[in-house]
C-alpha cells in the first residue's frame, strides 16, 4: 500500500520524510519537571535539527497497581500541556483513554495516542480518528504486527489518513518483552509512518513487584536497529533522574544521554534514507 503523508502542524512524515523523534517523561510528575524536559528538548530539536513531538500523560490508567501514581488527570494535565506549547511551541502527544475525553484533548493537543492495551477498543478509536487530528497506535503487545491492519482501518474508514502506528515489543513469557524488527516494514506496509518505541520495548512488565522493572541499557541498541531496519522516527520516554521518576523509570532514558543516541540514530536514518537505498516498503 502507497505510504500516505501524516501531517503534524508543519512537519510532514513521509516516505522522504526527516527522523523525528517523540519524547517526553511517561506521565505529568510536576510543572517543574515537565517544563525542565520540555525547554531541554526545544533546544536539542534546535541544536540538532530534529523534529520533536513532546510526549507526556495526563493520567496513566494501566498502572501495576491501584496505589501507583497515575498524573494530574485530564482537566490539569491538559492546562499543563497547554503551558507546555506556549512556552516551547513543540507540537504536543498524549493518549486518550476513553471516548469522552477525546473532545477535551484534541482541543489541547497535536497527536492523539491510542495505549497499548486500548489499541482494539473500536469507541476510542473511532472517537480519536473524529477529531481528524494524527492519530498514534501503539501496537498491543498481545498482538502480531499484521493484526494492527484492522485497527489502523478502524482510523482510517472515516477519512482520517493521519495514522502513525508505534512498536513497543510483544509479550514474551511473564514479565518480558521482545522486538520483532520484522514488525517495522509489515506494519509501513499498510501505508502508515512507523514509530519505534525504545524505551517501552526494554520494559519488563510488572516485574518489580506492584510496579514494572526495565532495561534502560539496552534502549539505545534496539533503537539502532529500529531505525537501521527502516523505522521512520523514535519514541522515548526521558527524565532528568529515571531513579527518582514515579513511573517507568526504569526504562526511561536519562536526559543527559539523549543528544549522544539522537546523533546516532540520525546518522543511521540518513545513511538508510539516502536515493535508492531505502530499505522501507
Amino acid at each position: 500500500m502507497e505510504r500516505h503523508p501524516v501531517h503534524i502542524r508543519d512537519l510532514t512524515l513521509d516516505k522522504r520524510g526527516p527522523f523525528f523523534v517523540i519524547a517526553g517523561p511517561c506521565v505529568i510528575e510536576s510543572e517543574e519537571t515537565t517544563f525542565r524536559v520540555a525547554d531541554f528538548l526545544r533546544e536539542t530539536a534546535d541544536a540538532m535539527g530534529i523534529p520533536v513531538v513532546f510526549k507526556a500523560s495526563y493520567d496513566k490508567a494501566n498502572r501495576t497497581s491501584l496505589d501507583s501514581y497515575r498524573g494530574p488527570g485530564l482537566d490539569a494535565g491538559l492546562e499543563t500541556l497547554r503551558k507546555v506549547r506556549e512556552r516551547t511551541g513543540l507540537p504536543l502527544l498524549s493518549d486518550v483513554h476513553a471516548a469522552q475525553d477525546v473532545e477535551k484533548a484534541a482541543a489541547v493537543l497535536d497527536v492523539l495516542q491510542i495505549p497499548a492495551f486500548l489499541c482494539r477498543q473500536t469507541d476510542l478509536l473511532v472517537a480519536a480518528a473524529g477529531t481528524g487530528l494524527p492519530v498514534n497506535l501503539k501496537k498491543g503487545q498481545f498482538l502480531a504486527p499484521w493484526d494492527m491492519e484492522q485497527a489502523v482501518r478502524k482510523v482510517t474508514a472515516g477519512g482520517n489518513r493521519n495514522v502513525l502506528i508505534t512498536e513497543r515489543g510483544a509479550s514474551f513469557g511473564y514479565n518480558n518483552l521482545v522486538v520483532d524488527i520484522r514488525a517495522i516494514p509489515v506494519m509501513q506496509a499498510f501505508g502508515c509512518p512507523v514509530v519505534f518505541d525504545a524505551t517501552h520495548s526494554v520494559q519488563l512488565p510488572g516485574a518489580a513487584g506492584g510496579s514494572s522493572g526495565g532495561q534502560r541499557e539496552y534502549a539505545g541498541v534496539l533503537a539502532r536497529a529500529a531505525v537501521a531496519a527502516g523505522a521512520d522516527g523514535v519514541f522515548m520516554e526521558v527524565h532528568p533522574e529515571p531513579e527518582k521518576a514515579l513511573c517507568d523509570g526504569p526504562n526511561a532514558l536519562p536526559l543527559r544521554e539523549l543528544r549522544s543516541v539522537l546523533a546516532i540514530l540520525k546518522e543511521i536514518h540518513g545513511i538508510v534514507r539516502t536515493e535508492g537505498r531505502d530499505v522501507s516498503p
